[in-house]
């Protein structure tokens, strides 16, 4: 039983953001944030032909910086956020804004790899995250089974939700642009007074105050040793009201209601913790990886000791990975370039492998199945990819296909690879 081979897409310039386009339940689709210091940066569509085997892309412009993370709304195929570099005066800020990407190109397009760029279009400017009293944006988390409304931001050692109202249905009006507009309305009607032009450009900003997102709540993270945010997870799980968060070595969880912390895991690795996910099938079970190496899973009921570790890489873990319907599933990418998928069963939500109803058994079968079920099945390293050639970033399952996955590494190379089928069909049947 021979597995395809994978696909391989280059960017012109170096990357580390990547996701999938997570309204997106059809098409095979992923967003990839190019990081340039020189030129204008941009966010590659990449749409994947399963049957064909081969890329299609669409290339936006994200003029204001290099992108450092990148993620999707989960309720509008169209709209996304990004956390980029922005440089003023000598003072280099990561902010983070919402976006929207041209109608035409929300669901997909059959442009070739070969195409030239020269279509190349830009991106809505929905909203900025006002992070100026805050400090950098690590990192932008959707609400994972909301309508795309609320959004949470780490910026330095603060957690801020955000409740984007109208800002996500309409385009908002930069207060220069505001400013230029004043000044050709005036140019343009000198038979009008000085006053009625003021009150013109008094309405405009309140237009643009109204498109605004609010601050609904805020915490801070207080205390001694490194305070910044790496990373972020929100749970899926308990009506979507707990998020964990990475800072130096230690996890935490918060509850999004109170804003107060509900576990910590001190020491949670020997190094920087660099990346967290929820296992969307077991409510209380986190994945970490970090600078030592390692992938812990926790049970954060209990948090002293983590209930598996896996040490495979020989390199910093940068991502950490739960299939969204087989979370037996696990990805991991680091700076070691490789890509390591793993099968840690004994800790999924079928840890004795696919159960059947006993009225759909024979005899011979119900027997056949009491013996597979008394032990456990065993935990193992299904596949390690090797097609990088620099650190990978960046690994994500698809949205639409489970057996399927894109990994990103910094020298801008993209590569698809498919879960192995003996694999598949062994959890299917």
């Amino acid at each position: 039983m021979e597995d395809d081979a994978p696909v391989i897409y280059g960017l012109e310039f170096q990357a580390r953001a990547l996701t999938p386009q997570t309204a997106e339940t059809d098409a095979i689709r992923f967003l990839v944030g190019t990081q340039s210091l020189r030129y204008d940066n941009q966010i590659h569509i990449i749409d994947f032909d399963d049957e064909n085997n081969i890329i299609n892309k669409n290339v936006l412009l994200h003029q204001v910086g290099e992108i450092w993370h990148i993620s999707t709304s989960p309720a509008d195929k169209g709209i996304l956020a990004t956390c980029y570099n922005k440089t003023s005066d000598t003072k280099v800020m990561t902010c983070a804004a919402v976006w929207r990407m041209p109608k035409e190109l929300e669901s997909g397009s059959h442009e070739s790899p070969d195409d030239s760029s020269s279509n190349t279009q830009t991106l809505e400017l929905l909203c900025h995250l006002d992070n100026t009293a805050h400090g950098n944006m690590a990192c932008v988390m959707w609400e994972p089974m909301g309508d795309g409304k609320k959004i949470i931001s780490l910026a330095d050692n603060n957690i801020l939700l955000w409740d984007l109202q109208e800002s996500s249905t309409k385009a908002v009006l930069d207060p220069r642009e505001a400013k230029k507009m004043h000044k050709v309305w005036i140019e343009s009607a000198e038979e009008m007074t000085v006053n009625i032009s003021v009150y013109r450009f008094e309405v405009t900003c309140q237009q643009i105050a109204r498109t605004l997102p609010q601050l609904s709540s805020s915490t801070a993270l207080e205390g001694k040793g490194q305070l910044k945010f790496t990373s972020g997870r929100w749970s899926p799980h308990h009506n979507c009201t707990q998020i964990a968060t990475a800072n130096d070595t230690t996890v935490r969880g918060w509850d999004t209601r109170s804003m107060r912390q509900i576990y910590c895991i001190e020491n949670a690795h020997g190094q920087l913790v660099r990346d967290l996910d929820f296992n969307p099938n077991k409510q209380y079970y986190l994945a970490s990886c970090g600078d030592d190496c390692k992938v812990k899973f926790w049970d954060t009921r209990n948090v002293t000791e983590p209930v598996k570790t896996l040490e495979e890489h020989s390199h910093w873990v940068w991502n950490v990975r739960y299939n969204h319907s087989h979370d037996q599933l696990i990805l991991t990418g680091s700076s070691d370039s490789r890509v390591i998928l793993s099968n840690m069963v004994s800790i999924s939500s079928e840890p004795f492998g696919h159960m059947v109803d006993d009225d759909e058994l024979s005899d011979q079968e119900d027997q056949h199945q009491e013996d597979k079920i008394k032990e456990p099945l065993q935990d193992s390293v299904i596949a390690t990819y090797e097609e990088h050639e620099d650190s990978v970033y960046a690994v994500e399952w698809s949205s639409a296909d489970p057996w399927l996955f894109a990994s990103l590494s910094y020298d801008g190379r993209l590569v698809i690879n498919r879960v192995p089928r003996a694999l598949k069909y062994h959890i299917l049947l």
